[in-house]
């Protein structure tokens, strides 16, 4: 009995983690026969778990959705993945499903061994959030999120519309590899059928992902992984703003704090010359403010008109103006 319940358990785990298994390989899988396997599924289907099964020659089995949600088996390595992703969701990244990540976190830590628990702490405790950096990018609709998810984890080709840069609207046809988030915003990781080359796409620049049906076998990526395929590619995009600022700070001790997003150089012992591309102004205002030190604009000219702007903000935030003039 034992052994029976541990190998629908090992099926179950199978079927939640693909879209379709072909009964044969199926059977491979789990070292039974065709006739075992299917007492399998009907034992799963009893439990409540909705397995549509395909007959003939190409057959085999999938699972479909239910009435209900049925309970999800997964293993140490996916609850700890499912927590620190929640997580990531729960600080906004995705329009709409904050609250609903905190209430799904709190389900799923809660049942957790303690040795689980103390992994997703420790990597919680190690992680720091980016959401103070400045983004222009529009909050992604979860369905898109998801259609696109799903058409990276079955292999399927997947045709969406896409606005470029400038706005132009196109049509995709591809063959999607990947998803990567970098900072608050997501990237899709695809092969352009059209264009024959691969590609990134932002994912609030795509609309209506609909999956194709059509499988296909993955390609070689001219990377080491996605994410540095998406790195590679925006290395390589122009930003609207190129800035230069001077800093009142040795190199040595600016580049820690803005060395992954801008270049530093050595002025003299104690002065260090910043200089990053940005696709808004706020993004490089915050940067340098943060190091606590002073430091001259020398370009754009724009640059230093926004932080003049927010200087006298924020005297007035603190009543500045007010104590000047009482002091005339």
């Amino acid at each position: 009995m034992a052994d029976t319940s541990a190998r629908t358990l090992r099926l179950l785990t199978l079927l939640q983690s693909h879209r379709y298994w072909p009964g044969g390989e199926l059977s491979a899988r789990l070292g039974v026969s065709a006739r075992t396997l299917r007492r399998d599924v009907d034992r799963l289907r009893e439990l409540g778990y909705p397995v549509e099964a395909r007959r003939g020659v190409d057959g085999g089995y999938q699972l479909a959705a239910g009435a209900a949600l049925p309970p999800l088996v997964i293993d140490d390595e996916e609850a700890v993945a499912l927590a620190v992703g929640l997580q990531a969701a729960a600080d906004g990244a995705v329009e709409g499903i904050a609250e609903a990540s905190v209430r799904a976190l709190a389900k799923v830590v809660q049942v957790m061994p303690a040795r689980l628990r103390r992994r997703v702490e420790a990597l919680r405790a190690v992680t720091v959030p980016a959401n103070w950096r400045v983004d222009t990018t529009a909050p992604i609709d979860p369905d898109v999120l998801t259609a696109v998810a799903l058409a990276c984890r079955d292999t399927e080709r997947l045709r969406f519309g896409y606005r470029a840069a400038d706005g132009t609207p196109t049509e995709r046809h591809a063959e999607p590899h990947g998803l990567v988030r970098l900072g608050r915003r997501w990237y899709l990781v695809a092969y352009d059928l059209t264009r024959q080359a691969w590609r990134t796409f932002r994912l609030d620049r795509l609309s209506a992902p609909a999956a194709t049906g059509a499988r296909f076998l993955p390609r070689a990526l001219p990377a080491d992984d996605a994410a540095e395929f998406v790195r590679a590619g925006l290395q390589g995009q122009p930003r609207p703003h190129r800035v230069e600022a001077v800093v009142d700070a040795p190199a040595a001790a600016v580049r820690p704090k803005l060395g992954t997003w801008a270049e530093i150089e050595e002025v003299d012992a104690g002065r260090s010359r910043v200089r990053m591309d940005a696709d808004a102004l706020e993004w490089p205002a915050m940067a340098l403010g943060s190091l606590g030190v002073d430091f001259r604009v020398v370009s754009p000219p724009e640059l230093s008109a926004l932080l003049a702007a927010w200087g006298e903000r924020f005297t007035r935030c603190t009543g500045g103006n007010e104590q000047a003039e009482s002091g005339r």
